[in-house]
């Protein structure tokens, strides 16, 4: 098991004098709204190499982006379409791996496509948890193939990773460096409302200290507040600590937002910023920070910082301690619909299997063993997605 550290290491070395090769799996709309933003870095030290089953439809993607890009004057880089790969195929993943040698992995892919899982779950259990089985299944075959290939990429995961990577962890197998979702989505909301407090124009020079899983990622950004429970937040204008009202702040968090797949930019966004911060960090031997969850195996969301000088990544302590922060975590984690994760197992809390025995008519297992993933997910397909659908 490679960790990250030894990683960006490897990164570093490589980002002073060779290409730097950024592989995505799957080019949906996250997909291809990251393309997009990585071609916008006008970098011609970027590979990008876009990897899925049918190579002629993304091929049509990647063309356009390319097209778009470069009348707008931005594209330096290499963009390469890779088809054949199948993501339920771990032997198709080596191969690919094998061949291309990635410097990150990008996972976009989803094992429902084209369906937001939260549009079935939130009215009728008021939970994300649900859906980990499913969330976790993509992303597992890609680190199987990860390890057994002995791949050196960083890899960041889309879906899910509050859950996904800290139980692929707990399982003792390679798991994803970092994750992008909610979180990353509702920092900027944050600064924002704290902007619009203040009465002043320059919202980007707030910044935010925040850590958090992701039911309150989604009931702040979705509903204005966080359901009477205190969050690890702290603001600072201009260098300067700032003390505004956390209900009034997160009152004003709630930005109507598109349900389709526009909403998508976020999450493109949110792997963007984790991979721009990491090459700026090595590239210029500075710290950068940006927001993960699923950080480093860490159940919930935390701030990372990056250190470029020493080829770190670590979960930032200088405001809160790990130990607040992973107490918060799984607070949010419990109202998630996940009790607990470890030694290979996610345990459901009781409320969630409740709420969905009322809400579908099926009984989850308190216990979803690692190995059980494929089994519990097809059931919940069979069980949940496909009757919500069909009503």
């Amino acid at each position: 098991m490679i960790a990250t550290n030894d990683k960006l290491m490897r990164l570093a070395r490589k980002s002073e004098n060779g290409s730097i090769k950024i592989l995505i799996t799957g080019l949906g709309s996250v997909g291809n709204y990251l393309l997009s933003y990585l071609l916008s870095m006008n970098d011609p030290a970027l590979e990008i190499v876009v990897v899925g089953r049918d190579a002629r439809k993304m091929q049509v993607d990647a063309n356009i982006a390319q097209v778009a890009s470069l009348i707008r004057r931005q594209n330096k880089s290499h963009v390469k379409v890779v088809g054949g790969v199948d993501l339920d195929d771990i032997d198709s993943i080596i191969s690919c791996l094998k061949e291309e040698t990635p410097d990150f992995i990008i996972n976009t892919s989803r094992a429902f496509a084209g369906l937001k899982y939260g549009s079935i779950s939130w009215t009728n259990v008021r939970a994300y948890g649900i859906w980990t089985p499913l969330s976790v299944r993509y992303i597992r075959n890609i680190m199987e193939a990860h390890e057994r290939v002995g791949c050196k990429a960083i890899v960041i995961n889309t879906s899910y990773s509050d859950a996904t990577i800290p139980w692929i962890k707990s399982a003792g197998r390679e798991y994803p460096d970092f994750g992008s979702g909610n979180l990353n989505h509702l920092v900027p909301r944050v600064k924002l409302a704290a902007a619009q407090l203040l009465n002043v124009d320059d919202f980007w020079n707030i910044e935010v200290d925040l850590a958090t899983a992701h039911f309150h990622d989604v009931v702040i950004s979705k509903e204005g507040h966080a359901e009477g429970a205190t969050q690890l937040l702290r603001l600072s204008y201009r260098g300067d600590s700032i003390d505004l009202d956390q209900d009034q702040v997160l009152s004003l968090c709630s930005i109507p937002m598109p349900s389709d797949a526009k909403r998508n930019m976020m999450n493109a966004s949110s792997n963007f910023d984790i991979i721009q911060c990491i090459l700026t960090a090595l590239r210029e031997h500075r710290i950068e920070k940006f927001f993960s969850p699923g950080a480093l195996g860490e159940l919930g969301g935390y701030p990372v910082i990056v250190d470029g000088m020493n080829c770190e990544a670590g979960i930032d302590v200088s405001v809160f301690s790990l130990a607040d922060m992973r107490r918060k975590n799984q607070e949010s984690m419990y109202l998630d619909g996940i009790e607990r994760i470890e030694s290979g197992s996610l345990f459901y809390t009781d409320e969630l299997l409740e709420k969905v025995e009322k809400a579908f008519s099926v009984r989850l297992p308190k216990e979803v063993r690692f190995e059980e993933v494929d089994t519990v997910a097809d059931m919940i397909v069979e069980k949940v997605i496909l009757p919500a659908l069909n009503r």
